[in-house]
């Protein structure tokens, strides 16, 4: 890269803290610091803030944590705001984050279409110099700021497939995560590339109105029945009165849910009580049979495998082909239960009782390459479409890091320095980049816990950090090779003690060509997550030098 330290263009700011990232975590680390007294700014590449709320704008968009506990805990927010149902749509959490940028008065220092390209330290200054272009000009233009917070998700890099012919289709295609805004399907022959839970809720909001659609699947997901009961103004005020304990409460379960998986061993339990409260959850919807279910699934294959067999006996009468169900719901386990994430759906195995809904095995039939007018696949069909949805995933966990050139002490980049495997010390930072933290970012709880919960938790880590350097009159903080190699020996054990290492998942690295398969989500638990975050802080930030 050009050196940004002898750029001969102005810097426009002089900060504190750049926050990189308007999601739950941005807009909270915003609000905390500045309250604090810092000189703090936020860019965020979109439009509004909302992170993946802004750009994921395809039908069907929605969460699948209930409301109550997606949400930050800021009174000032959620003694206002009323929800429509309990697991709200992306334009009503879009709708929440304006509300709340208004509330919380952020957009004064916030920039909106300002996207950062690159960052260099400056050695003598301890400070980054960062380069961000207007995304609506295209003109760059330089920050200088003592702290850098890449806020990023795990979802603000999306994964685009590599097939041959890819450019050739003269159709609409693209990947959900960048659905045209107002873009409408009725009537097209379309074409859905992939299962996970982008493609399972765009498949169900758009089969009912398509001339045909064809989905082409890896990996027959385990999903469940989305339940979202209307809420009034009477029930969200009811609601409200149990906020504040159901606040301190998430912070103590295993994701950071208003509801926790059940400790107790499968072994103390008869196949009777076993069932009796599979049934229970299963009545209750969303991921409660996943991330309030036992907690021995993720430990043990056959009470995984129990638990999978109870969802297929719950699935199998919605679908009326035979041959289908067994590509939809296989009687052998495609991955140990609970080991991929559980979409949650509420027509989706209907919609293959559509005549005009067909599904391809790609394991059988693979995709061999595009054409003008579709797909061919390795049989050598040629199946036409109008548009074709890529429902792809994303470069998660370090996709949004490595998508920026951000240079260590030692000029490397982060996909250098993460080619054999993720390095950081808490999931929080990594050696050679000083003065950066993350929140929700690689090896923390990230993927299996709340948002908005590790938002705040992680959040309140780095606020109270930055708070004791400058009250130390400190300047730089970094952590260390050795306390990289700690920490990945600890979530190696960890994760090796489950099966999620058995999956070929997206928790896992494995769906990046060329990236390590690892376990890049912790997987102890919030609790036991924050517990080692506490003892780094209590012990003057153990595992970093500061100076």
């Amino acid at each position: 890269m050009n050196t940004l330290l002898t750029d001969s263009r102005p810097v426009t700011e002089e900060l504190d803290v750049l926050i990189v990232g308007g999601g739950f975590a941005g807009i909270y680390q915003l609000d905390q610091l500045r309250s604090r007294g810092f000189a703090v700014k936020l860019y965020e590449a979109g439009s509004a803030a909302g992170g993946v709320w802004h750009w994921n704008q395809y039908p069907g968009a929605r969460v699948d944590t209930p409301c109550t506990s997606y949400q930050l805990s800021d009174e000032r927010i959620w003694n206002e705001w009323d929800w429509s149902e309990a697991y709200p749509g992306q334009p009503e959490i879009a709708a929440y984050f304006r509300f709340a940028v208004e509330k919380l008065d952020l957009a004064k220092d916030t920039r909106y279409s300002s996207r950062v390209i690159a960052a260099q330290w400056d050695e003598d200054a301890d400070r980054w110099v960062v380069e961000t272009r207007n995304e609506e000009t295209g003109e760059s233009f330089l920050t200088r700021t003592r702290f850098l917070l890449p806020l990023l998700g795990t979802g603000s890099k999306p994964l685009y497939p590599n097939y041959p012919g890819i450019v050739d289709f003269k159709g609409d295609c693209f990947h959900t995560s960048r659905w045209p805004k107002g873009y409408d399907t009725a009537g097209k022959r379309v074409a859905v590339i992939g299962t996970g839970a982008s493609g399972v809720q765009v498949i169900q909001t758009t089969a009912p109105d398509v001339a045909s659609m064809t989905v082409f699947q890896r990996t027959p997901p385990t999903i469940l029945p989305m339940k979202s009961p209307k809420l009034d103004k009477a029930a969200n005020d009811e609601l409200r009165k149990t906020h504040p304990e159901m606040f301190e409460y998430r912070k103590t379960t295993f994701a950071g849910l208003d509801y926790d998986v059940i400790y107790t061993p499968t072994s103390e339990v008869s196949d009777e009580e076993f069932y009796a409260k599979c049934d229970e959850l299963w009545e209750m919807g969303g991921l409660q049979i996943w991330l309030g279910g036992y907690a021995e699934m993720f430990f043990n294959r056959e009470v995984g495998d129990k638990i999978y067999a109870y969802w297929r006996k719950k699935t199998l009468p919605r679908i009326k082909d035979p041959k289908l169900a067994e590509k939809l719901v296989p009687e052998t386990p495609p991955y140990p239960f609970g080991t991929k994430r559980c979409p949650l759906e509420y027509t989706y195995f209907e919609t293959f009782n559509q005549d005009n809904v067909d599904l391809v095995d790609v394991n059988e039939n693979p995709i061999e390459r595009f054409t003008e007018n579709g797909i061919v696949t390795a049989d050598g069909t040629l199946h036409e479409f109008d548009v074709i949805v890529l429902a792809t995933g994303f470069d998660s966990f370090t996709g949004g890091l490595t998508d920026i050139d951000v240079r260590s002490t030692k000029g490397e980049s982060y996909a250098d320095v993460f080619k054999n495997g993720v390095r950081t010390f808490l999931g929080r930072a990594t050696a050679g980049f000083p003065n950066i933290f993350y929140v929700y970012g690689p090896q923390s709880p990230s993927a299996f816990c709340n948002g908005p919960t590790c938002a705040e938790v992680e959040g309140d880590w780095v606020v109270n950090a930055i708070c004791y350097m400058r009250d130390m009159g400190l300047t730089r903080i970094e952590t260390t090779p050795e306390s990289e190699d700690k920490w990945h020996t600890h979530l190696e054990e960890l994760a090796n003690a489950t099966t999620f290492v058995l999956a070929n998942s997206w928790y896992m690295n494995a769906n990046v060509p060329g990236k390590k398969k690892e376990l890049l989500a912790y997987p102890g638990g919030l609790t036991m997550y924050l517990d080692k975050c506490r003892e780094s802080a209590e012990k003057n930030y153990m595992g970093f030098v500061l100076a």
